[in-house]
């Protein structure tokens, strides 16, 4: 399987990037070809709301020509994809949420006859990390992606929190284990 990992984290060797750097070895071990894109990187507007890319469906026609294009691209070409962020404020960073705000593009008469996705059927899963607990912290965020699952038309392929950090060597014995069997359940 080729699986594209989004590292929504503005630091490259924070508690998400540990966490998913455990994942992508573990995909890695099982034969699974992967790419990380850290979108901090990259230069990404926000949706404009034009509708122009609902004109041409079987496209990504997005007016804007930033990265968000060829993040897509490489999405569309992928089996599955992994979103990751830790918790800002009860949701996903400004980095992860422009590209999910963008993925409009991907999408065509939602809530219609005829919905479809470019990249339906492609297996998604999401890796999280936050200094708090899950409870009163963490579950509107995975109930967004829950929504944005359905929204892709892309089942979930596994969902992990880490909470209780707020630096790599916080981060609990158990963590490294659980990105082994988030890694396997997004394999399949």
């Amino acid at each position: 399987m080729q699986i594209t990992t989004l590292l929504g984290s503005a630091r490259k060797k924070g508690n998400t990037a540990t966490v998913l750097g455990w994942v992508e070895d573990e995909l890695i071990t099982l034969g699974h070809s992967v790419e990380r894109i850290y979108l901090n990187s990259k230069t990404i507007g926000g949706c404009l709301g034009c509708g122009k890319c609902k004109e041409n469906p079987e496209e990504i026609a997005c007016v804007q020509k930033d990265d968000a294009v060829d993040i897509f691209e490489r999405m569309i070409a992928s089996d599955a994809v992994l979103f990751t962020s830790p918790i800002y404020f009860w949701g996903f960073t400004s980095q992860l949420k422009r590209l999910i705000d963008r993925s409009y593009a991907l999408v065509t008469n939602y809530h219609q006859p005829g919905h479809t996705s470019l990249i339906e059927n492609k297996r998604i899963g999401l890796l999280v990390t936050g200094a708090d607990a899950y409870e009163n912290n963490a579950e509107g965020l995975f109930t967004a992606f829950d929504r944005i699952a359905d929204f892709l038309k892309a089942p979930k392929g596994g969902e992990l929190y880490v909470g209780g950090c707020s630096l790599p060597a916080e981060l609990p014995e158990s963590a490294k284990d659980q990105a082994v069997g988030l890694a396997r359940s997004l394999a399949g």
